[in-house]
This record gives structure tokens, C-alpha cells and sequence, in this order.
């Protein structure tokens, strides 16, 4: 019979795992600790309903998103709508430190104060004092384009506006530090540009409201855009990063603000092409629709000539009035060229499945000829081994997925033009 559990040993071990169990209650979900707010008015401190949670907090506190050595915990990042005067306050339940003397809580307020501004309240007072001065908020500088969206709960339609600014604008620099920080919780590889660099754009969303007889103004979302050189006299704007506000999303302001930067640019002679920076499968989907939009009336997208196929008119068209790209043209094409294909045309459909996985296969030919190249200097198990990891039906049976999950992509762009 063992003894082991009498011993030293199983004792140091027990009280490690009892230890470690009791630790781990003082691990929290940074996700869920902090709790953001656009405020308006006093009693949206009080309203559940306007707080929303960051999607990622891994660039603050670490790629397991814990907090460790509280209880309870709760990080309350509030701010004004417009001027985005900033509260900042954390709360806990218990505190590690109270019960254990071997271990030591997280820095969590430094590393909250390492991404927002210095200049905050910690007061609540002090902020709803703030809320008056909301009155005095305008946005900042030309402003591009205006819109409505209708308010089901409001029964109203709600007016937008977005505005083109830089650095020169008054204030702006110290508004932009605040903006910025949302950044960090929405976008997984997000980062805070060098604002001195002049070659950067921002624009910006904002809701106009109503209060006591005043109109008042809401941040909603932003852009930022670098203006690369192209020799010898041209300029490629690239969008950097690119934010609709959770309460704000699944409104179509992303369309909207992507349009207007386009058309902005297009009115800018030095413009050569409008592109993105690593640009997420979201993104993608929304220039699509843009861009989409934008062409479906040029003469070389017409029913006759989409069904003659991609052209250099095509090419030309879209470069020379609307600045976009041979690649994003050609994205374009495939769109509209779906929508006026009959695909339950057997001659049709097969037409336009042949095109797009043409497209779509040449990563695959790369590697056709590449096979012919290690047929001629390898041995036969390493040919054997290289074979293997380019298994013709493999390859057939991923271009057939891609090709579906493109059409599938598509139709969705096409279905919300329907409604547009």
C-alpha cells in the first residue's frame, strides 16, 4: 500500500493545487470587465442598454485577454459623445493582494493609462459637469457629405454628416488622441499612427442631435488614409484603419463613409488609385459594395459588354473616372457580370464558372510547373514526398470551394444592391 499521500511531498502538492484553484478566482475576462459608453445625457450613466464591450483587449493586458488578481472587476471607460471628454474608473469585489502576500495583482489602471490621454476625469461629477460643454462641440474641418438613415424605434429619420480633417485643424490633434484609443479595442492588429507624418488623412462620422433646443453632434466612426507617393507626380491613397462604433454598426454608415472617401479622392487630380492596407475579409466585402455601386453605370459595364468579358475598356473606365485599380476592376466585373448571367442557363452558367475558376487556378498551375521542374532534378522519394503535398485532387477540390464561397460573397453584394 502507498503512503505517498502521508508525505512532504503529496502535502506541497495538495496545498499547490488548492493554491492554484483559489487563484484562479481572481481571474478576469478583460472583455467583459470593461465597459464602454458614448454619453449624451446623465441617465445614459445608468442605462445598460448604451454600454458595449471592446472586441479584442489583447494588446493591453495580453494574448489570454485576463486580468489577473481582483474580483469583481470592472473597468468603466466612459466618454462624452462628441467631444469624447474621457472617465475613466475601476472597481473590484476583493483584491489578491488582501489575502495572499506570495502574489501580486495586475497594474491594470497603468495599463489602461497607457492608451488614453492624461487628461481624464475620475469623478462622476466632474464628467456630467462635462456634458454641459457638449453644446460647444462642432466637428472638425470641410465637411464632404451628408445623409439620412430612418430610426425604427425613433420613428424619425436620423441625419449624418462626414467630414474630411488634419492636424492643422485647432484641436483636432487633441481629439484624434482620444478617438484613437477605441482603436485598440476593435481592431485586432490596430496601432496609433505618427500623427507629424502630413501625408495622413482622417475622416469622420457624426450623428446630429437634438437637446434642449440645441444640435448637438455624436462621433459615430472614422478613417484614416495615407497618402503614399507615386512617381513622378501622382499619390495613392491608402486606408490604414477604418472604425464604425459598436452602437453605430450594422447601419450602412461603413458604405457611406467609404463612398464619400472615394469620391473625395476622385475629385483629386494627383490621385493615381485608391487602395487598402491588409485589408479584413469585412472590408473587402463592404469596398466591393462600394465600388460595385459605383460602376454598375459605366458604359463598359453594360448587360452586352459584361457578357463579352473583362476588358481593357473596362480597365480604362474605372482607372480614369473613379481611380480604382485593374485588380479591384476586375473584382467588379465578376460581380456584375454574375448578376447578368442567367445561372440556370446550363451554357451560362458553365461559361461563368469557367471564367472565375480560371482566375482562381493559377496558384495551382504554379505549382504544375513546378512539378515538371522536380521531375527533372530530384530523386524519386523526394518526388514522391513533394507529390504528395500537391495532391492534384486536393487542389481540384479547393478551387471548386473558393469558387463557391466566391459566388456566395457575391450574391450577397448583389442581393444588397437590390435593397440599396
Amino acid at each position: 500500500m502507498s503512503y505517498f499521500w502521508k508525505t512532504p511531498q503529496f502535502l506541497m502538492v495538495f496545498w499547490l493545487n488548492a493554491m492554484e484553484k483559489k487563484l484562479a478566482e481572481y481571474k478576469c475576462d478583460t472583455n467583459e470587465a470593461i465597459k464602454l459608453k458614448l454619453v449624451r445625457f446623465p441617465e445614459d450613466l445608468e442605462d445598460d442598454s448604451t454600454t458595449f464591450n471592446p472586441e479584442y483587449t489583447h494588446q493591453v493586458f495580453g494574448d489570454d485577454e485576463v486580468a489577473f488578481g481582483y474580483k469583481g472587476l470592472q473597468i468603466q471607460l466612459y466618454y462624452t459623445a462628441g467631444n469624447l471628454t474621457t472617465l475613466f474608473r475601476f472597481q473590484y469585489s476583493s483584491k489578491v493582494t488582501d489575502q495572499f502576500d506570495c502574489v501580486e495583482a495586475d497594474d491594470v489602471a497603468g495599463k489602461i493609462r497607457e492608451i488614453i490621454p492624461p487628461v481624464f476625469c475620475t469623478n462622476i461629477d466632474d464628467f456630467v459637469s462635462s456634458l454641459e460643454k457638449e453644446a460647444n462641440f462642432k466637428p472638425f474641418g470641410i465637411l464632404l457629405h451628408t445623409y439620412s438613415v430612418h430610426n425604427e424605434e425613433a420613428g424619425e429619420d436620423i441625419t449624418y454628416q462626414i467630414y474630411k480633417a488634419d492636424m492643422t485643424c485647432p484641436g483636432f490633434r487633441e481629439y484624434h488622441e482620444r478617438l484613437q484609443t477605441f482603436l485598440m479595442w476593435f481592431i485586432e492588429t490596430a496601432s496609433f499612427i505618427d500623427v507629424d507624418d502630413e501625408r495622413w488623412d482622417y475622416f469622420l462620422i457624426f450623428e446630429k442631435y437634438n437637446k434642449d433646443g440645441a444640435t448637438l453632434f455624436a462621433i459615430v466612426g472614422y478613417m484614416t488614409v495615407y497618402n503614399y507617393y507615386v512617381y513622378p507626380d501622382k499619390t495613392r491613397p491608402r486606408v490604414s484603419q477604418m472604425l464604425i462604433l459598436p452602437p453605430f454598426q450594422g447601419e450602412g454608415h461603413g458604405a457611406q463613409l467609404l463612398e464619400a472617401v472615394h469620391k473625395f479622392y476622385i475629385s483629386v487630380p494627383s490621385v493615381l488609385d485608391i487602395t487598402a492596407e491588409d485589408p479584413s475579409d469585412n472590408y473587402i466585402k463592404l469596398r466591393d459594395f462600394v465600388l460595385v455601386k459605383l460602376c454598375q453605370d459605366l458604359p463598359s459595364f453594360s448587360q452586352d459588354k459584361l457578357l463579352q468579358g473583362f476588358s481593357q475598356e473596362m480597365i480604362t473606365e474605372t482607372q480614369q473616372k473613379l481611380k480604382i485599380n485593374k485588380q479591384h476592376s476586375r473584382r467588379v466585373y465578376e460581380i456584375l457580370r454574375l448578376r447578368a448571367t442567367n445561372m440556370s442557363d446550363v451554357d451560362q452558367s458553365r461559361t461563368y464558372r469557367l471564367e472565375i475558376k480560371r482566375r482562381l487556378i493559377s496558384p495551382y498551375k504554379k505549382n504544375q510547373r513546378e512539378i515538371v521542374k522536380m521531375r527533372r532534378c530530384l530523386r524519386p522519394e523526394e518526388l514522391t514526398n513533394q507529390m504528395n503535398q500537391m495532391d492534384l485532387q486536393m487542389q481540384h477540390e479547393e478551387l471548386e470551394k473558393s469558387y463557391q464561397q466566391l459566388v456566395s460573397d457575391y450574391r450577397r453584394i448583389i442581393d444588397r444592391l437590390a435593397q440599396a
